[in-house]
């Protein structure tokens, strides 16, 4: 696995490449945006490791050029206790965040994570999940409303086909962070919260005005629906 880090710590670099080496990770860092963003895109890794902060360029103006060229995974790495970074980030497209400082074995595995859940898996087919105007089909993996495709995330669509494929019933915050962040969940990690929002903004209400994912407190999460096939 080729991993890129976008960091202008030369010497958090080096530390930081020498660690993911030893995990089995083939890794190579770059110091400059603009040399980062070329890498990213024009090369074949399967994971970028992005800093927010890269001298006087901003991390976020490179998440968003690497999102309008490449699905490529992005896990951003923050200010300790930047909450504002993170939730921007995960807005932009930012598959993880991680905060710094950091336990390396920590952001070893959130790397697992994220490229297990890339990673192509063997399924048996199945129908796909019809809720009202919205199908979604996890072999193809694709979401459509009302026949129209709907531009999502890896994470993004792992989290709808959760929520849609048990249309109707709650799913709490700890479940869902299990099973589609695939980490245990900490009371002060509020990334799935953002992913909700932004997949909320996507899918937009239901055909009659209501809620398509109905947060509820105390619990978690809910795919609203009158009727569901599957």
């Amino acid at each position: 696995m080729r991993v890129l880090v976008i960091d202008d710590d030369r010497e958090f670099c080096d530390l930081l490449a020498r660690f993911l080496r030893a995990e089995g990770f083939e890794t190579d860092c770059v110091f400059d945006a603009a040399a980062g963003l070329e890498r990213a895109v024009g090369d074949r890794y399967q994971i970028v490791l992005l800093d927010v902060m890269l001298g006087r360029a901003n991390g976020f103006d490179v998440l968003r050029r690497i999102r309008a060229a490449s699905a490529i995974p992005v896990l951003m790495l923050t200010a300790k206790g930047d909450a504002l970074d993170r939730i921007l980030g995960l807005e932009i497209g930012a598959d993880d965040y991680l905060p710094k400082p950091f336990n390396p074995q920590e952001l070893a595995a959130r790397i697992r994570a994220v490229l297990r859940r890339m990673a192509p898996v063997q399924r048996p087919l199945r129908p796909a999940i019809v809720v009202g105007d919205l199908e979604v089909d996890a072999g193809a993996r694709t979401a459509r409303l009302a026949s129209t495709r709907v531009d999502l995330t890896t994470v993004e669509f792992d989290l709808l086909e959760t929520l849609a494929g048990s249309a109707g019933e709650p799913i709490s915050r700890e479940d869902l962070v299990l099973r589609v962040l695939g980490r245990d969940f900490s009371p002060f990690d509020r990334s799935i919260d953002t992913h909700v929002y932004n997949l909320r903004r996507k899918l937009g209400p239901l055909p009659d005005g209501g809620d398509r994912i109905i947060g509820i407190r105390g619990v978690g999460y809910l795919y609203a629906c009158s009727s569901r096939s599957s």
